[in-house]
Formats: structure tokens, C-alpha cells, sequence
């Protein structure tokens, strides 16, 4: 009820009322004046009363008759407005109102329609930039694709498939002399066996970049112990890992950080003829913590980027970067390979995307 009584209607109704009885006012002075110092017979007492009563009781019923009346039109171009707000709120920006009158409600119609073009404007542009968008992405997705598919495929030549030719003519040149020099024979099984030795090392370190990058569910350091695990079983490195709980993080970071350790750990199995090997993992508030080092051959890092090889390396600095990390690469020749990856990770940030 209260609210009805503060509409736009009633207000028309009351200002009509608040001039009736400051109209009653003024009269009822005029009479009383005019009885006061004049005091004619036409006017006496009763008279003024009266007529007062008779002038407030027409002036009511004409004051909300008026109200009603002059009220409306506002009202219902008020109504219009409102409808075209909810209109824009709710993502109609096709929406217009006119108006036959020129004055501020009109002008308030028109401004609403300027908005409404405008947001309409933006609309089919955030469209058209997030169709541009996803087609890059697409576009990405299959470039990198190409580029690890041919990747894989030089390697495949350059290391596994040169290996095999090794290992074959070497097979068949000690079938020739195995009667007649069994000694040198054995000498070239012994090297066979570790030329397949090798070949096997080097096609498990290009098996793990064909892993699938998601974690089935699993948190990061469940996934890379994981792979440890799997590497244990396979490989003679001795693996010590020492990992935090790292929390719940974003589905894009733990993607990147793993793939970071599939590449680091593929490096190593290739080139570094590491014995032992630790991978650790701690955080903060601020930032996490990863650390992969080995024993192995090391290497020159100045001459390394000069290097085919160095595309691994690449790699990992590229995704660090792509989550706002840091990559620090250390290694001489003898002394192994160390390598540090630093991420900050905000406290709001923790499960999002999950």
C-alpha cells in the first residue's frame, strides 16, 4: 500500500491536493478580510463556511480527477522506459522506444536508444572477436601439431631409425665372420646389444611426448610420480622425488608444468646417460617451486643454443613463459644439468578453470 501511495500517479494527485489547500487558504483569507473590515450583508459567517466546505469538496474531487488524468501519459511513457532498460539488461539491444513529445522523458528515450546501439555494436564485435579467436586457436592447436608431429618424425630419423641401420649391418656383418673370428664376433654383440640398449632408451624418451597432456583428474604431482613410476620400471636411474602437496591449481599451469617435466625427463633419458636423477617440487603463498637435475654428461649451454637439440629446451622456456613462470637452465660438461622452473600463483587463482 505504501508503495502505491509513492508512485509517480499519486504524487500527481497529492501536488494537486497540496494546491487545493493552499488555494482554500488564501480564499478563506480573502473572505474573512472582506467580512472583517467591510462587512457587507451579502457576507456573513455561515456564508464563508459554506462556501469553503462546498469550494474544498469540488476541489478534491477535481484535484484526483486531474491527478489521474495528467498523471497518465507519464506514467505510461515512464512504464516504456522502464520496459526498455529490462530490455537492455537482459540482452535486447535491439530494442527501441519513440516519443511524440519533445521534452526531458524523450530525451531520456533517445539517450536510451544511443545506449542501445552502442552496447548492440559491441556485442557483434565481442562476437566477431571471439570468432576470430577460437579460429586462431584452432589455427595454434594445428600448427603446433605439425610442428611436434614433424619433430618426432626427426627424430625418429635422426636417432632411432640411424640406430636400427647401425644395428643391421652390424648384425650382418658379424653373421660373415662369427665362423671364422668368433672373438670379434662376440666384440660386435656386445656392441649390438648396446646400440639396442640405446635405441630402446631413445624410443621410451620420444614415447613420453605422445602422453596424453591431461591429467585424468589427477592432481600435478600425482601425475608426475605417475610417470616416475612408469620410468622406474623401465629404465635403470635411480629417481628421488620429493614433492608437496601443491593444492588445487589451474588447469592450464598444471598442464604446462607437466609437460615441462615430460620434456626434461625425454631430455635426459636421451642425452644426459644420467644415473640418478631428482625431481622436487615445493610452494608458497607466492610462487611453486620445480626442480629437475641429474648426474649425467652435461653439457655446454652456449654451444647447446646453437643446437637442433636446443629445441626442447625452447620448448620448456616457451610454456613457462605462456603461464607467467620462469625457466633457469644450468649445466657443464661432467657436472649434469639443473633446471629450475618458477611459476607465481595468486591465492584466488587456486582451482580455477578446474
Amino acid at each position: 500500500m505504501l508503495k502505491q501511495l509513492n508512485s509517480i500517479r499519486y504524487m500527481y494527485i497529492r501536488s494537486h491536493l497540496y494546491g487545493l489547500i493552499l488555494n482554500t487558504f488564501i480564499l478563506l483569507s480573502i473572505l474573512l478580510s472582506i467580512y472583517v473590515w467591510f462587512q457587507p450583508d451579502w457576507l456573513s459567517a455561515g456564508a464563508i463556511l459554506m462556501f469553503i466546505l462546498l469550494y474544498v469538496v469540488l476541489g478534491f474531487i477535481m484535484s484526483l480527477y486531474a491527478g489521474f488524468r495528467s498523471s497518465g501519459d507519464v506514467k505510461h511513457r515512464l512504464d516504456y522506459i522502464s520496459m526498455m532498460i529490462t530490455q537492455l539488461s537482459r540482452g535486447n539491444f535491439s530494442k527501441r522506444i519513440y516519443f511524440n513529445e519533445n521534452d526531458e522523458i524523450a530525451a531520456v528515450g533517445d539517450e536510451l536508444n544511443v545506449l542501445g546501439e552502442k552496447l548492440e555494436q559491441q556485442k557483434d564485435s565481442l562476437v566477431k572477436l571471439a570468432d576470430e579467436k577460437s579460429e586462431l586457436a584452432r589455427t595454434a592447436h594445428k600448427a603446433a601439431t605439425i610442428e611436434e608431429r614433424q619433430r618426432l618424425a626427426r627424430d625418429l630419423h635422426d636417432a632411432v631409425s640411424q640406430q636400427l641401420f647401425a644395428l643391421t649391418m652390424m648384425a650382418q656383418a658379424t653373421e660373415k665372420i662369427f665362423d671364422r673370428r668368433p672373438e670379434k664376433a662376440k666384440e660386435q654383440l656386445q656392441e649390438i646389444t648396446q646400440m639396442a640398449l640405446q635405441a630402446q632408451t631413445e624410443m621410451r624418451a620420444l614415447l613420453l611426448h605422445l602422453r596424453p597432456v591431461h591429467l585424468s583428474g589427477e592432481p600435478l604431482t600425482e601425475g608426475i610420480k605417475t610417470l616416475i613410476e612408469e620410468l622406474r620400471q623401465k629404465c635403470q636411474i635411480d629417481f628421488d622425488v620429493d614433492m608437496e602437496d601443491l593444492g588445487d591449481l589451474p588447469t592450464s599451469v598444471e598442464e604446462q608444468l607437466f609437460r615441462v617435466v615430460q620434456e626434461a625427463l625425454s631430455n635426459i633419458l636421451r642425452h644426459a646417460n644420467a644415473s640418478e636423477v631428482k625431481v622436487e617440487a615445493t610452494h608458497d603463498q607466492k610462487e611453486i617451486f620445480l626442480h629437475i637435475a641429474d648426474n649425467g654428461v652435461g653439457f655446454d649451454t652456449e654451444d647447446k643454443k646453437a643446437n637442433k637439440a636446443s629445441y626442447g629446451l625452447k620448448t620448456m622456456r616457451e610454456r613457462c613463459e605462456e603461464i607467467g613462470g620462469t625457466y633457469s637452465l644450468r649445466s657443464r660438461k661432467g657436472e649434469g644439468t639443473h633446471i629450475d622452473v618458477r611459476v607465481p600463483v595468486k591465492a584466488n587463482e587456486k582451482g580455477e578453470e578446474k
